[in-house]
Parts: structure tokens; sequence; C-alpha cells
């Protein structure tokens, strides 16, 4: 008798096997938010608007997404153990 092939023998190895680079992924979110700001200071530059109350605010959410980025990094490059 020949062994039976069964389909969860290949899903499980699929599941294993998964693309660690896909987290990285997460790191397009700053670059986007970057070009977000940026249109933000074009716009008030082009039609003459006041940013002052802006700012402030802007600047501690970017330190904070600095400190995510960072984190981001680390969770990124980290080795996956096989469970």
């Amino acid at each position: 008798m020949e062994p039976v092939d069964t389909d969860f023998d290949y899903v499980a190895r699929q599941s294993q096997a998964r693309d660690t680079k896909s987290r990285f992924n997460w790191l397009y979110l700053f670059p986007a938010l970057g070009v977000v700001w940026l249109l933000l200071l074009l716009a008030a530059a082009t039609f003459q608007f006041s940013i002052t109350d802006v700012v402030n605010p802007v600047m501690t959410i970017m330190v904070v997404l600095f400190f995510l980025m960072v984190g981001f990094l680390f969770w990124a490059m980290a080795p996956q153990g096989k469970r």
C-alpha cells in the first residue's frame, strides 16, 4: 500500500514558509504620513492660510511616530522562531 497524501500536510508547510519580508510593508505608513504633511505645508504656502495651531500637535505626533518606527523596525527585523 502507498501512503495517502493529505492536503493538511501541504497547508502546514505553506504556513511555516511565510514571507518574513512582508512585515516591512507596515513601514510604508511613515513616508505616506510625511507626504501628507508636505502637502499640507505646500497648501499653506500656496494659499497663505495659517497653520500655527497645527504645527505643535503635528510635531508631537511626529516624535511619537519616530519611536513607533523604531519599534516597527525592531519587529520587522526580528528573526522568526518556529513554534
